[in-house]
């Protein structure tokens, strides 16, 4: 090999290492672009908590995952999330997925309605769906909402049953018709399950103004403990984090049977209750979690897709019957689990209308 052949290897090698360095720092994403030659690739566009939120966007992230296990697909290559750090990034992720080759994009949550709108509009060639809104008009866009009210009824029938106080809390992020159904059939449910053991449980009902603000989640979750409240559900995103150290902390100070509660929502956060109580005894705290179906949605969305049925223009809704919204056993004991079965089978039979707005 002479010298002249040696520095040209030397110097191609530099090249492409560094070209490697620059697509790794580009964009807001996990991985490498996708395949442009793929029908089959996904990609998911966060709102501003991230992917690891122990939520919403965590949810659909294991559809994602699913959906690439079953399928033999690749991390990045096939199915990839693009993560926003603020409200100034749907768009430009959007952009970067229709770019990377992704041809179906999933945006995450009704405040990306807007950007998917504009997505779908600016690639008609690729297919594009809201999660937790509906959007009309668009051939290339499907919608999955989730009738969130139901799964919430069998919360509050489960807070009805366990509470030791009559007292119960709901804490909502930001205000919208999205959590107006977590709290229209939490309350329901509340009043149905104290109704049935001849009881009266008040509901106490506070918001935060946002998914993101731990602090002012856990301040309220304060408040309503010291208020002889036993247990709170909350519909927070992120900032329901908030909720559950409170009660870690308020819990570590007391022995394991006089313990408050917290109610998940989204995915099972049952790991987030574990702590020690005050004899140092481990316990846990996560009553039960109200499960919101959107690894269902991505995953059933993105295998219609792949076999090129994408339900373009169309609103799908996931419910109790399909197990697109469904509560954990958790902490329940057998008394509660068998009314919230009964009830379950109730509800999809049609003979408990499950309200979509709150009571007052």
């Amino acid at each position: 090999m002479n010298k002249k052949f040696k520095k040209l290897l030397s110097l191609g090698i530099v090249l492409a290492s560094l070209g490697l360095i620059l697509t790794a720092c580009s964009g807001k994403k996990e991985g490498n672009a996708g395949s442009k030659n793929s029908k089959h690739d996904i990609a998911l566009i966060t709102d501003s908590n991230g992917v690891d939120d122990h939520s919403f966007n965590q949810a659909a992230w294991e559809g994602f995952k699913s959906y690439g296990q079953e399928h033999d697909l690749k991390r990045g290559k096939d199915y990839q999330y693009f993560q926003s750090s603020s409200a100034a990034d749907y768009t430009p992720n959007f952009d970067q997925a229709a770019k990377a080759g992704y041809q179906t994009i999933f945006g995450v949550g009704y405040m990306l309605t807007d950007s998917v709108k504009a997505a779908a509009k600016k690639n008609p060639k690729k297919s594009f769906v809201i999660v937790d809104d509906v959007i009309k008009g668009q051939k290339n866009v499907a919608s999955a909402t989730f009738m969130s009210n139901q799964a919430s009824y069998l919360a509050g029938l489960a807070a009805a049953y366990t509470t030791k106080t009559n007292k119960v809390g709901f804490v909502g992020g930001a205000k919208s018709s999205i959590i107006n159904l977590f709290e229209a059939g939490f309350k329901q449910g509340v009043r149905d399950g104290a109704k049935a053991l001849h009881k009266k449980v008040s509901v106490s009902t506070q918001y935060i103004g946002n998914f993101t603000s731990t602090d002012k989640a856990k301040s309220i979750a304060q408040s309503m403990y010291a208020d002889k409240a036993d247990i709170i559900y909350q519909a927070a995103g992120n900032a329901g984090n908030g909720i559950f150290q409170e009660a870690k902390d308020y819990n570590q100070t007391r022995f394991a049977n006089k313990k408050v509660w917290v109610i998940g929502v989204d995915v099972d956060q049952q790991s987030l209750g574990n702590y020690k109580a005050k004899n140092g005894k481990k316990s846990n705290f996560t009553l039960t979690s109200v499960l919101k179906g959107l690894n269902v949605a991505t995953k059933s969305i993105s295998d219609k897709a792949y076999d090129n049925k994408f339900p373009g223009g169309k609103h799908i809704v996931y419910t109790l019957k399909d197990n697109g919204v469904s509560v954990t056993k958790g902490n329940l004991d057998s008394k509660t689990w068998s009314a919230i079965q009964k009830a379950r089978k109730q509800i999809i039979a049609g003979k408990i209308k499950v309200a979509t707005t709150p009571s007052k």
